[in-house]
């Protein structure tokens, strides 16, 4: 039985530095149930903005300029993801970002097992989204990591289901 205890994670940024995270969104479920969701725009380095970054998720220089710091908001949340499980939709993409916000503000890196959905499935998460009627904003971090956890739960169901040796067509 694999456990159905997780955190959902989905970073935005605001240009093509993987540490200029704008915006944090989290998912933590635990025994299959949605505990805890965690929503937050964060400030990049210098504030600085990508036209085409704010073309695809609409946050701007102006949402974050009173934000907190990656540094600040990773302290509220580092619990859900130290010695955790942590699923994302392009897990590669979410977990660099992770990395290198980390490394700018000389954060330690944690330890965690890392899951995609996007390996999973194999297809984008909008699609996923519709074929599967799980609501999604795209490109809002919290609304990405709601579908992404939703996914994964259904992905846990199928891999939890009993085995009894039969093959059905």
């Amino acid at each position: 039985m694999v456990p159905e205890t997780f955190t959902a994670i989905d970073f935005e940024t605001a240009q093509r530095n993987p540490a200029s995270i704008c915006q944090v969104g989290l998912v933590r479920v635990e025994d299959g149930v949605v505990v805890e969701t965690f929503n937050e725009l964060v400030r990049p380095p210098d504030n600085y903005y990508f036209y085409q970054n704010i073309g695809v998720h609409g946050i701007k220089p102006e949402d974050t300029m009173d934000a907190p710091t990656f540094e600040v908001v990773w302290h509220q949340f580092k619990h859900w993801i130290i010695d955790q499980v942590v699923v994302a939709h392009n897990a590669n993409f979410d977990f660099t970002c992770l990395k290198h916000a980390l490394a700018y503000y000389d954060e330690i890196q944690p330890e965690y097992e890392g899951k995609c959905t996007l390996r999973i499935y194999r297809r984008g998460l909008a699609y996923l989204s519709k074929k599967h009627k799980i609501s999604l904003n795209h490109h809002d971090a919290l609304s990405d990591a709601n579908a992404c956890a939703m996914l994964y739960l259904k992905h846990l169901k199928h891999v939890n289901l009993p085995r009894t040796g039969m093959l059905f067509n």
